[in-house]
């Protein structure tokens, strides 16, 4: 293998080397349980309140609306059950889209067999929500609208601030699973009336297993894990410390860089996308522009399978995807293409190349000579 090139970087991050170093006290030296009362726990306690501090900061949140998980599949878990299940006497309907991650469609569809009606969405051929349809589909039985900030394989940037105006207007609790958004793309959950949001940390160059749920105060919720009295007593379990810490470590990095990091990737995005689509037959799945993840590319190519493409350039030391991390091994399309209106040969033909911190252009030449040659 001639050389590594990593573009799948909406699937996982590497961690930053500042992250680790702000980490390794708490994995060996500063180790006490939270919940003690010695100082080594008082150590440890101050840093995950300070980590938390970070998160809130990083989308303009209070501290104590911040609640600590396993990652992102927990806190949409938890956001969708558990606002259901404490205001189910308000009613039984719940609101997605056609395009959201599995851990928010497998939830609902578990809602479905416990007798909740769930709406899924429409996408038009960019992957975005008609805010119209949203409207016309709440009932004055609905609980919960849960719509994506930014969509994980198409990179497609919702409307986030129109949808939780209309939400706050019809008085429906709004999720937003912003996995693919936090250090991204900036986030105010009061200016864009967000009630909950779902976070997770190696999306931002932190370590894996950890996310965070974001509960506006005053959101009536039930617990999903039960047991101690952690997280003020919302979240059962001894706290990861280190992971918590890294996450802070890795949030804070990501949103003081985010706008010269932003337009590095986005300059990047657009000579991949531009390269790619020199090349017979292909297509640019999702949007294009400011609306779009300034590291996503997703492309269709006619006639080439997506699934012979991600090994050959795997033999070229080319890391890339066909879509979620999630889905890999799937023998169905994408749900997300299909949605776009995709045929499923074509949406079978499609590649995720995703960009990250570590992108050169140099490797953005690298990987456009070696898919041209494949392609063509």
């Amino acid at each position: 293998m001639e050389r590594e090139v990593y573009m799948d970087y909406a699937a996982t991050t590497y961690i930053k080397p500042e992250v680790i170093k702000e980490m390794n006290p708490y994995l060996t030296e500063y180790f006490g349980n939270p919940s003690s009362i010695y100082h080594i726990s008082r150590k440890t306690k101050g840093a995950i309140d300070a980590a938390r501090q970070r998160i809130a900061t990083a989308i303009k949140a209070r501290r104590d609306e911040i609640f600590f998980t396993s990652g992102g599949s927990e806190a949409d878990n938890w956001a969708i059950k558990g606002v259901v299940f404490a205001n189910k006497d308000r009613g039984n309907h719940i609101i997605t889209t056609k395009i959201e991650h599995h851990a928010v469609l497998h939830t609902c569809e578990y809602l479905e067999e416990l007798g909740f009606e769930i709406t899924y969405l429409p996408v038009d051929e960019f992957g975005f929500v008609k805010i119209e349809d949203l409207k016309k589909a709440i009932t004055d039985k609905t609980i919960l609208v849960s719509i994506m900030f930014a969509n994980n394989e198409i990179g497609t940037i919702q409307s986030i601030m129109e949808i939780g105006e209309l939400c706050r207007e019809k008085r429906v609790i709004f999720h937003t699973d912003a996995v693919q958004a936090v250090g991204n793309v900036p986030i105010d959950v009061t200016a864009m009336n967000i009630d909950l949001l779902s976070m997770a940390s190696h999306k931002f160059y932190g370590p894996k297993g950890m996310g965070a749920l974001y509960i506006k105060k005053g959101i009536k919720i039930h617990n999903l894990i039960h047991g101690g009295a952690q997280e003020r007593a919302r979240r059962a379990g001894t706290e990861n410390i280190a992971g918590i810490v890294g996450m802070g470590k890795a949030v804070e990095l990501a949103t003081e860089n985010m706008e010269n990091e932003s337009k590095r990737l986005t300059i990047l995005r657009d000579k991949l996308i531009q390269g790619l689509l020199k090349i017979p037959g292909t297509r640019l799945n999702g949007p294009s522009g400011e609306k779009r993840l300034p590291g996503n590319v997703n492309i269709s190519f006619e006639g080439a399978a997506g699934d012979i493409l991600l090994m050959r350039l795997d033999s070229m030391g080319i890391c890339a995807s066909s879509g979620s991390a999630c889905s890999a091994g799937a023998l169905e399309p994408s749900h997300v293409l299909i949605a776009l209106g995709l045929p499923e040969e074509r949406a079978k033909n499609s590649l995720r190349l995703t960009i990250g911190s570590g992108t050169t252009e140099e490797e953005i030449d690298y990987v456009l000579k070696v898919i041209t040659e494949m392609a063509m």
